[in-house]
């Protein structure tokens, strides 16, 4: 119940901390990394959830979740795209402490389907939605940082 609930915080710590720990242009960059990734990552669950309606498994099952939550579509899970689209965007600049946040985006997935509030489903479509938004932001990062104005953010470092 804690780790379906509050282990999403712990992506953000680590993600955080990963962050403070860089130099200037790193931390520009993975910042705009996170602010690209992040608004797609929302738009495409966003989209998704008007699109495909998934009941949650306590109400289909008939069966109380460990912790209160709304009877509202499930798909997708944010808990899992936060945690997911944080483990992938980290992991383009360290493989150890994306391993390290992907599998806390497994665990809070995996007990979130225990607490039964999401079906695999929504797991796997926000892992999918985050990784899509990921490659995403990385490209457009590329991009990004072949432009003037890049170059000026580079130079006020």
């Amino acid at each position: 119940m804690f780790v379906a609930q509050y282990f999403l915080y712990l992506s953000v710590i680590v993600t955080v901390w990963f962050w403070w720990r860089r130099d200037r242009p790193t931390k520009v960059e993975l910042g705009f990394r996170l602010l690209v990734g992040g608004l797609l990552a929302l738009a495409l669950a966003r989209v998704a959830g008007h699109l495909y309606y998934d009941p949650r498994p306590f109400v289909t099952q008939h069966v109380r979740p460990l912790f209160a939550h709304a009877a509202d579509n499930g798909f997708p899970s944010d808990h899992a795209l936060l945690t997911s689209f944080l483990a992938v965007s980290v992991m383009w600049y360290s493989r150890r402490v994306g391993a390290v946040l992907l599998a806390n985006a497994v665990l809070v997935g995996a007990s979130r389907v225990a607490a039964h509030v999401h079906s695999p489903i929504d797991i796997i479509g926000s892992f999918v939605f985050s990784g899509v938004a990921a490659l995403v932001a990385n490209v457009v990062t590329k991009w990004a940082r072949r432009q003037t104005w890049w170059r000026r953010l580079d130079r006020s470092a």
